[in-house]
């Protein structure tokens, strides 16, 4: 918690959450399956999977790609997940700002992204949820102007 207090508010390093999932290259479907399946993990945050070099917690070694949930629906149980790495998705450093983060988010049209630092350690995720969260006003669920159903969410 402290290394996340010493970023800027409005910067990755800020948004992000320093509990993404995270896993090794050597781990296998069934196991990053079994990871994501875990209730107390947000949608966006379970969509994606950081695969690094050791250590697994942040920040980890070397950031080596991601999976997406949907890939691994596709693979065998049994398949290494570091044979499935989607390298394209590039991360976003920890200074990043809330506008580039949102950007990235939306030319990709992704739900998570990596946060990693000069050297390519990765140090936690930022996810869709994060960004709306400092985007929307603070009383947005409590607003007269929304629809019934939207207040309710």
């Amino acid at each position: 918690m402290r290394r996340l207090l010493t970023y800027e508010e409005n910067t990755a390093g800020g948004l992000m959450t320093s509990e993404p999932v995270i896993l090794g290259p050597d781990a296998s479907v069934a196991e990053a399956l079994a990871v994501v399946r875990r209730q107390e993990l947000s949608p966006a945050l379970a969509s994606l999977i950081f695969v690094t070099r050791p250590p697994h917690d942040t920040p980890t070694g070397k950031l080596l790609g991601v999976v997406h949930i949907q890939r691994l629906l596709r693979e065998p149980p049994h398949e290494p997940i570091g044979g499935i790495l989607d390298k394209a998705i590039d991360s976003v450093s920890d200074s990043a700002s809330l506008a580039f983060v949102t950007r990235q988010l939306a030319a990709y049209n992704l739900v998570a992204l990596p946060v990693t630092d000069s050297d390519g350690r990765l140090l936690g995720g930022i996810s869709v949820d994060d960004v709306l969260d400092h985007l929307l006003p603070d009383d947005w669920r409590q607003r007269d102007d929304l629809p019934e159903d939207v207040t309710h969410v």
